[in-house]
């Protein structure tokens, strides 16, 4: 399956996205991590355009979005919810389900609450936590920081993917066409003619203007839909004892949380190996059956 490329003003920036399987009505939200893009989300949206019509964002400051400019205000959970409120009115979005890997999985919490944009509680109709939860390790964040403020430049691509095989490890399995598509998809040049990954620096300011933003019980206790939590077995941003407290409080009371450990991964699962994608789409038909019975 092939996918388009468009562009939209959403909370007057311009928002980049990718959609995959048109004809479908169905819809899928599949939005990628901290410092990534939504191409990362390339193998899922192939697989789901079968069913679904997938829409693949790039979140403002990363890939082919516009950088902020007004970075400590607008590189935060609450105004990624406006951009996503905007870009489901936009597109006529009745209804979806979400994936999201580590910031996206936030970012799909704090809609699907509706504690900051409560036109979305209604429409999203499951949520896909790939290695993200309500609260995230310290040491985990610390690591980021250290990496993505202070993105590293290289004379040639070639030493820019040795450096992103390095630092995305914990994906898991990547053949070498998709690391070569993975770096080619999240790279800018600079002035002076190297290679550095595609996204914005002072979009790390979220971790110093609101250090508190990724600390959400809050919204996951207001969800009242089905969540599966997709953990790397290895992961160093999601504590198992995080993942316990889950399935004890919000949906996970009510029954409605899932967490499934994924091996041979740690931050995070790259869903893009046939075990991980027939898990996300399985998980979505069943969310989809049950939203219709109860209707």
């Amino acid at each position: 399956m092939s996918f388009t490329s468009h562009y939209m003003n959403c909370a007057g920036r311009e928002i980049h996205y990718t959609e995959w399987g048109s004809q479908h009505s169905a819809t899928v939200i599949a939005w990628h991590g901290l410092a990534r893009t939504g191409r990362d989300m390339d193998e899922l949206a192939a697989h789901l355009s079968t069913r679904y019509r997938v829409i693949c964002p790039d979140t403002i400051g990363r890939g082919l979005s516009q950088w902020s400019p007004d970075p400590a205000n607008e590189y935060q959970l609450s105004f990624y919810a406006r951009i996503a409120a905007e870009l489901f009115d936009q597109l006529n979005i009745k209804r979806a389900h979400w994936v999201g890997t580590s910031m996206g999985g936030a970012i799909g919490m704090v809609c699907a609450s509706g504690l900051f944009e409560p036109s979305l509680k209604p429409r999203i109709q499951s949520l896909v936590l790939n290695d993200t939860a309500p609260k995230i390790a310290d040491a985990a964040i610390e690591r980021i920081r250290s990496y993505a403020g202070n993105p590293p430049a290289f004379d040639t691509m070639r030493e820019l993917e040795a450096f992103l095989r390095q630092v995305y490890k914990p994906y898991g399995w990547l053949s070498d066409a998709q690391w070569r598509r993975l770096t080619e998809t999240s790279t800018r040049r600079l002035p002076n003619g190297q290679v550095t990954p595609h996204y914005d620096p002072a979009m790390v300011q979220q971790f110093t203007h609101h250090p508190d933003d990724y600390l959400i019980w809050d919204h996951y206790d207001a969800l009242t839909i089905p969540v599966l939590c997709l953990r790397g077995a290895d992961s160093d941003l999601v504590l198992r004892e995080t993942t316990a407290e889950m399935l004890t409080r919000g949906p996970g009371a009510q029954g409605l949380t899932q967490v499934v450990e994924i091996e041979g991964c740690g931050h995070a699962p790259a869903l893009n190996v046939p075990d991980q994608l027939e898990r996300v789409s399985g998980f979505i038909k069943a969310a989809s059956r049950a939203g219709v019975a109860t209707e």
